[in-house]
């Protein structure tokens, strides 16, 4: 009888608490899909919220996801829409990075190769077409093109065959990788412009809810045990 006592003493209590941390709430609807609770505002709708203003009267922005998507096509359009404009030098240098980087790999590809092309027979009506010129071997060595790593300065250097095979594959990778690179920095831009205006329309406010339930335990025991239990709500 005492257990069950205490147990309708919490409960009583917890009902109080409860009764003192619940406010009323003001519930607008906007259109078909959009509710504004107090300061709570759920977003399901499109740009039909543009008027929304908060407590203190002011227009409140909140960006639609497909919106930001479709613009993020444009590089930074996305940003721009979701008023991170603080992200725009992020995604400029590091898309433009790696633009330039491809550029770069394919100009010192283009010169491997120009030199690379000069050992064979390349005209379609010689019968040796395809093959090493005549007077030429793999040891023969041709003059390239070598530009340092931001094509700032260059220098033309005597080299085999096959060393200039071997740079013309290297840059052709890199040439490649840094096209790579550069498509996944486009994708994650539209992709952050969508995770961003998704996250803008959460309630994020400081409403945090506390009340105490009532909690039957029975660890090892023959009857159970009244207890308590603190319940956090994140509104």
């Amino acid at each position: 009888m005492k257990n069950w006592f205490w147990l309708g003493v919490i409960l009583l209590f917890s009902e109080g608490l409860a009764a003192q941390t619940t406010t009323k709430r003001d519930t607008i609807k906007i259109g078909k899909e959009t509710v504004i609770t107090g300061d709570t505002l759920i977003v399901t709708g499109s740009d039909s919220l543009k008027n929304v203003k908060d407590a203190d009267g002011k227009k409140k922005f909140f960006p639609v996801p497909k919106t930001a998507t479709r613009l993020a096509l444009i590089p930074g359009g996305g940003q721009i829409y979701n008023r991170d404009y603080w992200k725009l030098p992020i995604v400029y240098i590091a898309f433009g990075g790696g633009l330039y980087t491809y550029y770069l790999n394919s100009i010192k590809y283009n010169d491997y190769l120009s030199a690379y092309k000069e050992f064979y027979d390349l005209d379609k009506n010689s019968p040796k077409y395809g093959q090493i010129k005549t007077g030429l071997t793999a040891d023969s060595s041709k003059i390239v093109r070598v530009r340092n790593l931001l094509n700032t300065n260059s220098q033309y250097l005597p080299a085999t065959r096959d060393r200039i095979a071997k740079g013309k594959n290297y840059w052709r990778r890199n040439r490649g990788f840094s096209l790579i690179v550069t498509g996944l920095i486009y994708t994650l831009s539209i992709i952050e412009a969508n995770v961003a205006a998704h996250l803008k329309t959460f309630d994020l406010s400081e409403d945090l809810s506390l009340r105490i339930e009532p909690k039957l335990h029975q660890p090892s025991m023959i009857t159970p045990t009244p207890g308590l239990r603190v319940v956090f709500n994140l509104k």
